[in-house]
């Protein structure tokens, strides 16, 4: 690979990265100088199946461009699988810098008709899986007093979708998770932070195009590629984003966000305090302005990507 060193020597565990936004990861990382532990159970996109020639085949691309990589085939979803890789890495490279959480699944289905079985599956891969495998480097980032976890987030979670009522709370609980991270482990010079992505992949590959507005939101999501969201996670992955922690980022194509996180926006008080009938008279009439509409990802970002 070319002479990068911006993440020279850090070892580096990127999960559900056998293709699209992962491999994009550990190419662009191993570039830069880090060693790679290349984790992909290698299932399908709803979960099913195992085949772990999809970590090996990255593996083989950073080996032949002259990178240091290996292969993990462990599931994300299960706690005995998340502390194995973790000390892969250790055994391997003898340490653990920076952990990129980024393997995921999905089972879309609107609410009404989503089973017990759609929504476990979701939560055990994104949100179980983060804590898994944040959880499993935290003793290693504890003790070398140095650290950096990379969240996956989506917009799903940050701003709303139809029919991802599970992948939505799971990507919204991962942020929390990395903002409680942040600030529970600063003391040990660890930082957490999150990236939700807009990039073409096999995740969201499967989206509907019946209608005139799905095939447009399609084709405004193909032309962003995956390779766009790897800058920024280097970045957060080196020394250089060592006072950077809690914060969510959001790539489109060539545009970086930074997002907002909940704070108060409006508020009343009263000294005699509400009655149900006071809030119906005066607090909501006074709120209501500010209210949110049911806005989707693609209200909020409604241009073409740049």
């Amino acid at each position: 690979m070319s002479a990068g060193g911006f993440v020279k020597d850090k070892v580096v565990l990127v999960t559900g990265a056998g293709g699209g936004i992962g491999r994009d990861f550990a190419i662009a990382l191993a570039r830069e100088g880090a060693r790679v532990v290349v984790n992909d159970l290698g299932a399908t996109v709803n979960g099913e199946g195992r085949d772990i020639s999809r970590a090996q085949s990255v593996v083989d691309e950073i080996k032949a461009a002259g990178g240091v990589a290996v292969a993990n085939g462990d599931s994300v979803a299960d706690w005995e699988a998340a502390n194995r890789m973790v000390a892969q890495a250790v055994e391997t490279f003898g340490r653990l810098d920076c952990v990129i959480n980024n393997a995921g699944i999905l089972r879309d289905r609107y609410f009404h008709n989503m089973s017990v079985d759609e929504w476990r599956a979701v939560i055990d891969v994104h949100l179980n899986g983060a804590f898994y495998v944040s959880r499993a480097a935290a003793p290693h980032f504890k003790e070398q007093q140095s650290g950096s976890y990379i969240h996956m987030v989506s917009t799903s979670g940050l701003i709303g979708n139809l029919g991802q009522a599970n992948y939505s709370a799971a990507k919204l609980g991962v942020a929390a998770l990395s903002k409680s991270i942040a600030m529970d482990m600063a003391r040990f010079n660890v930082r957490s932070n999150c990236i939700s992505p807009f990039a073409w992949s096999r995740m969201i590959g499967a989206m509907p195009t019946e209608t005139p507005e799905q095939k447009a939101r399609v084709e405004r999501l193909q032309k962003m590629e995956t390779s766009k969201i790897a800058p920024l996670a280097v970045f957060l992955a080196s020394d250089q984003a060592a006072d950077v922690s809690g914060q969510i980022f959001s790539v489109r194509a060539n545009e970086i966000f930074l997002m907002s996180q909940m704070r108060p926006l409006r508020g009343m008080h009263t000294a005699e305090g509400w009655t149900p009938q006071s809030v119906a008279e005066r607090v909501i009439p006074a709120l209501r302005p500010s209210f949110y509409k049911l806005d989707r990802s693609q209200d909020v970002f409604d241009w073409d990507p740049v």
